[in-house]
């Protein structure tokens, strides 16, 4: 029986293609941002650099020192606001701030 061959892409090479685009960077972010885990984010952000030609692009982008990127980015990762803001801003995002408190929706009369 022959072997059925299929060409399928992996998830990571889809998911650092879509990271491409800022729109999907931030909502990607956004979404991290969510988990109680701030790992989670940092793991995020450098997927984020990754799909930006990898840490060393984005050390030189964001003027930062490779070495310090790297710790930056990993598990135990603990930017400072500078640095966080200069990585975001090298991925063309920015840092924004929003309400957690939900919006109450207007009534409308008849």
């Amino acid at each position: 029986m022959p072997k059925l061959t299929s060409k399928t892409e992996s998830y990571r090479e889809g998911l650092l293609e879509s990271l491409r685009n800022p729109d999907e960077a931030a909502h990607y972010l956004n979404a991290c941002l969510e988990d109680e885990d701030a790992r989670v984010f940092l793991l995020a952000l450098r997927d984020v650099a990754d799909a930006r030609g990898g840490v060393r692009a984005l050390s030189r982008d964001a003027r930062l020192n490779r070495e310090s990127l790297y710790r930056m980015l990993s598990k135990s990762g603990n930017p400072s606001l500078d640095s966080l803001a200069a990585v975001l801003n090298a991925c063309g995002l920015r840092l924004a701030v929003q309400s957690a408190v939900p919006r109450r929706r207007k009534r409308r009369l008849a």
